[in-house]
């Protein structure tokens, strides 16, 4: 691994104390626990209708061993609200077994605020809506994990990669730290990407399509949130270092840090379940 893409990986690592992670990882069941992901469209499973667009959940179990099974039941268009409104949270909850794990990311689509259905507030509603994952996935006897909302691809006239998430990142780091949370800061550590890879080279990782060069996008595509199958499992190869760096998930059970996963990989299902 380069020294750039340590510092990277180093970034997730800024979030809190190992104490309770380890706390709630002892004792762990000797056979498979289950990694739920709660989020939005950046995480979500596509089909084949939406090929080459790939969430980073895709990506997840390239990076994990036999004794963690993903569940990613992330979806397009969700925000942290209209997840529970939704009743999605109650269904992915009602499947939770102790010692599980549970992602949560969510903020793309809780800024908003055109829509009331979707939209929250950083410091207010935002807050209490993940904090429902959080207690609901710690009465269940597992680990919840907050991840802050990975960056979108956008430069400054200087080629400097910009935040575009406000102040949604540093709500969810302060509810992590109040509530004792681990937490892997993919805003940070995927807007370091970026500004490692810089403008041009960042393309190759997000749906950038020239036309004619996917039958799903005919006129060509450029979208600077949605990953093509690279970015995606570096995505997910950064979430997996968070999660070991984190202590949810141990060292035996990551892997595949430093060793490139090829794009052929992933694969998309033809029929939605």
């Amino acid at each position: 691994m380069s020294l750039s893409r340590r510092r990277t990986v180093a970034a997730l690592a800024a979030g809190l104390p190992l104490a309770h992670a380890s706390a709630a990882t002892a004792g762990a069941r000797p056979h498979a626990r289950t990694v739920w992901i709660a989020g939005d469209s950046t995480a979500a499973r596509k089909y084949a209708d939406a090929a080459p667009e790939t969430g980073w959940g895709m990506a997840l179990p390239f990076f994990l061993g036999p004794r963690l099974a993903v569940a990613n039941q992330a979806v397009n268009g969700r925000s942290s609200k209209s997840f529970v409104d939704e009743g999605r949270l109650d269904t992915l909850l009602a499947g939770v077994r102790p010692h599980d794990l549970v992602l949560v990311q969510f903020g793309h689509n809780d800024q908003k605020a055109a829509d009331p259905a979707r939209h929250t507030e950083p410091w207010t509603t935002y807050r209490e809506h993940l904090r429902r994952y959080v207690t609901g996935a710690r009465a269940r006897g597992a680990t919840p994990v907050l991840l802050t909302p990975v960056e979108r691809r956008r430069f400054d006239a200087g080629g400097h990669a910009v935040p575009t998430h406000g102040e949604y990142p540093a709500a969810m780091r302060a509810l992590a730290a109040e509530e004792g949370v681990p937490l892997v800061d993919v805003q940070a550590a995927s807007l370091a990407e970026w500004q490692r890879l810089g403008p041009e080279p960042s393309k190759a990782y997000f749906l950038w399509l020239a036309p004619g060069e996917s039958p799903h996008h005919p006129d060509g595509e450029q979208d600077n949130t949605h990953f093509r199958p690279r970015g995606a499992i570096e995505l997910a190869r950064l979430v997996a270092a968070g999660l070991r760096e984190r202590g949810v998930a141990a060292a035996r059970d990551v892997r595949r840090l430093e060793e490139p996963v090829p794009a052929a990989w992933i694969t998309w299902p033809t029929e939605k379940e």
